[in-house]
């Protein structure tokens, strides 16, 4: 990538900025993703966009035991002795 390079620009308001339209469509920088800046030794920033996971269960890959479940009857008690 060259150094005279000019992909967008955008203002500091406070101590917020925004990322222009065509970055964000560009890296698919989307509400919950993070950013990570590094501030490289010739003053440059490099950031890396940390992409959030979807869904609550993304790293879930399911029940691999060998007893069934119930879910109907053992939602709250799943793991927990009856007495």
């Amino acid at each position: 990538m060259s150094s005279d390079r000019i992909d967008a620009e955008s203002k500091v308001s406070g101590n917020q900025a925004n990322i222009p339209a065509r970055i964000r469509r560009e890296l698919n920088i989307d509400d919950g993703d993070q950013l990570r800046w590094q501030l490289e030794d010739d003053g440059s920033i490099r950031v890396h966009v940390i992409q959030q996971q979807t869904g609550t269960f993304a790293d879930f890959d399911g029940y691999a035991g060998e007893e069934p479940t119930d879910v109907t009857s053992e939602h709250d008690a799943w793991g927990v002795d009856v007495e």
